[in-house]
């Protein structure tokens, strides 16, 4: 329970014998149900997962973990390119620079993080504000 909500998760994994996608040995499929405090509204999500773990090589518990660690990231680094630096509208999309503009906003995300700042936009205001404030961020002054 937090955020104003309560959530419930159902971790099943199942072997998998015919897929047709090399190497896939199980599926783990995570069944989220969440409550909304303030509004009562229920929703119901069906996350799959596929691994080339093969059956009894993890438990329950660590295959949870993993998948929290999955979100972890997704919260901390694909949500904020997205949100913060529009990524997902982004138009390039020729050659090598998409990776190069994704590079470049992970290494403003990552001298945010370490300068202290958690909240990446404000961060990304504030140093727009002076030119200098990046460079003092990264010890160059």
């Amino acid at each position: 329970m937090g955020r104003g909500r309560l959530e419930v998760r159902h971790l099943k994994t199942v072997t998998l014998q015919h897929l047709s996608c090399p190497g896939a040995r199980q599926a783990p499929r995570v069944i989220r149900w969440r409550k909304d405090l303030t509004s009562n509204k229920i929703t119901i999500e069906r996350l799959y997962f596929v691994t080339s773990l093969p059956p009894g090589a993890a438990s329950g518990a660590r295959i949870a973990a993993w998948i929290r660690g999955h979100w972890k990231i997704e919260n901390q680094l694909h949500h904020v390119r997205d949100t913060t630096f529009a990524e997902d509208a982004s138009t390039i999309r020729a050659g090598r620079l998409p990776r190069v503009m994704a590079g470049l906003r992970n290494l403003a995300i990552s001298v945010l993080r370490q300068d202290g700042r958690t909240n990446i936009a404000a961060a990304t205001r504030h140093h727009a504000r002076h030119p200098g404030r990046p460079l003092a961020a990264l010890g160059w002054t």
